[in-house]
């Protein structure tokens, strides 16, 4: 079977800044992998640089063994919140609607399936009741939601995720984690951006570790996710409290 994704020697920058350098990973289908390091160690660089939204110098990504333009459709990305211009005036409904437009063209109207995918969308994150609200008056929790939702409008086989769990509340951070558990369920796979290691092991799967843009471990979470790995990659003790 192949990999969702892989990345070989990998360099992309922003101007004259390398971010990422000769990155390789791989995430095989079906998995939950976790993209964790410090602050400014490349995570949504990798992310950015695997879809070509960023100048790469040198490799290239491969998605279910082919490149990205042969397979777009499969393939789901959620940026980060602060990315997201969210005194746009559009509804949730009209956000998550958004999902299915990869799938048809942004030309032409939604159809009856179009409009039954984003309402189911919305019942699965738990906010069907506010569809008809404004995202600018959405709390962070409820923001994120609505995005989620919008990739599950997609319907991808993979999904790209940069920090879901970012300024969420714990009923949110529930919900999303029982979603993506669910899609798991289904034989999806999802990769995420993610900053809180105390959670990693208690739904993913597989990990990859970075530090100064470039990779420390990638595979499965028992071997790729350890004490020694994170700490040197965070240059302090973070598994036992920063001891």
């Amino acid at each position: 079977m192949k990999d969702a994704l892989t990345t070989s020697n990998l360099t992309a920058s922003y101007r004259d800044k390398v971010a990422v350098s000769g990155a390789s990973i791989r995430c095989p289908i079906g998995e939950v992998m976790a993209i964790v390091g410090p602050n400014g160690a490349g995570k949504s660089t990798l992310i950015k640089a695997a879809l070509g939204l960023v100048p790469n110098r040198s490799g290239q990504s491969l998605f279910f063994g082919e490149s990205l333009d042969a397979l777009r459709k499969r393939v789901g990305y959620m940026s980060q919140a602060a990315e997201v211009d969210w005194d746009f005036p559009a509804t949730v409904y009209d956000v998550v609607l958004m999902g299915t437009y990869g799938r048809r063209g942004w030309f032409k109207h939604p159809n009856k399936q179009d409009n039954k995918d984003a309402l189911a969308a919305l019942h699965t994150v738990g906010i069907s009741d506010l569809s008809r609200r404004q995202i600018s008056e959405l709390s962070g929790g409820q923001k994120q939601r609505t995005f989620v939702a919008r990739i599950i409008a997609q319907n991808p086989d993979l999904f790209l995720m940069d920090e879901p769990f970012a300024g969420v509340d714990v009923a949110s951070e529930q919900i999303i984690r029982e979603v993506l558990g669910k899609l798991r369920e289904q034989g999806k796979t999802i990769i995420i951006v993610h900053h809180d290691l105390g959670t990693v092991k208690d739904f993913c799967t597989w990990a990859t570790v970075m530090s100064d843009g470039k990779i420390c471990s990638n595979g499965p979470i028992d071997s790729a996710f350890t004490p020694d790995i994170i700490s040197d990659a965070y240059g302090i003790s973070m598994m036992n409290g920063g001891e």
